[in-house]
């Protein structure tokens, strides 16, 4: 199932400390993914930032909510209590528990009042997760703007991509290769590609810096769907040199039959399409600029600790 999103935890997390014990957060955590039986992909799928995982994350403002509401409490780092407040609503039996429910505690319109003056007094103030009218955490709405910025990038950088000529091409594919490690360096690896043409291979450039395995090369700015027989060219032209490993990089797509052959053959030939490589060049500072950073802070607990 997807990844429910903090309000839909709220509940869960308080009758999770219905039993009145103090919870380990990061037990709450690893209790409440069984609950809701997520796969191991959706337990350890990060935030953009990769600072911490979007479950973790997700449970940890419910919790912060229902802190706020005074329905749970803090009784030392790491961990929550329930309030005689939380047993109460529990009391109730409510069918779910959201930010709208939480507004009749005092204690939380006070934080809801302080957020919003902050929010008036300065525009750039991040909005709290309900704030927008959705049930998205401030690291939720981060990590859609940045989804969002980042597929318009790939999409301007694939385009100016397929617009560059043959031999500019060529050295984008060697910027690429050398900033993910490959080649040595840009000089070694542009003397490597773009002068083979032999049999289907565009170029070789060295796996590693001390060269101790090689990498066949095809790079090519197609504009229909690179198909199936042009894999088993590149294949026979591996063979034909004794090589094991090879990259196939195109500004198009390739057909499924293409990459199901890929995929079966002794040889390993990647399969790099234009989509792929935008990612590769957004991700490796290729072609693309910073315009801004934003720091995302947490609160230091070990400082603290010191006290």
């Amino acid at each position: 199932m997807a990844i429910p999103d903090y309000q839909t935890l709220m509940l869960p997390v308080l009758k999770l400390a219905s039993d009145g014990k103090e919870h380990k957060f990061s037990q709450a955590v690893e209790d409440l993914a069984d609950k809701f039986e997520l796969t191991t992909e959706e337990r350890n799928e990060l935030l953009p930032s990769g600072s911490q995982a979007v479950f973790n994350n997700r449970v940890g403002w419910a919790r912060s909510y229902l802190k706020q509401a005074g329905l749970l409490s803090s009784p030392r780092r790491g961990f929550f209590k329930i309030t005689p407040v939380g047993l109460e609503l529990l009391a109730s039996n409510p069918e779910k528990i959201n930010a709208s429910m939480l507004e009749q505690y005092p204690s939380f319109i006070e934080f809801r009042n302080r957020r919003k003056d902050k929010s008036a007094d300065d525009p750039d103030q991040p909005i709290t997760p309900d704030e927008d009218g959705a049930s998205l955490t401030p690291e939720d709405a981060l990590a859609s703007a940045y989804n969002k910025l980042r597929s318009a990038l790939e999409s301007e950088v694939l385009g100016a991509v397929k617009e560059s000529s043959p031999s500019f091409f060529e050295r984008l594919v060697v910027d690429v290769l050398v900033k993910m490690g490959y080649g040595g360096n840009r000089q070694d690896a542009g003397k490597a590609l773009g002068k083979s043409g032999d049999g289907g291979i565009d170029g070789i450039i060295n796996e590693d810096r001390l060269g101790l395995d090689v990498i066949y090369i095809q790079a090519k700015r197609w504009e229909g769907t690179v198909s199936r027989p042009e894999i088993q060219k590149f294949a026979g032209a591996l063979q034909g040199k004794r090589a094991r490993k090879g990259v196939f990089i195109t500004t198009s797509s390739f057909t499924r039959e293409a990459r199901e052959y890929a995929s079966m053959i002794d040889s390993k030939i990647i399969l790099i399409d234009g989509e792929h490589l935008s990612r590769l060049m957004a991700e490796y500072n290729v072609g693309v600029s910073t315009v801004g950073l934003y720091e995302v802070k947490k609160l230091d607990s070990d400082y603290f600790d010191n006290e």
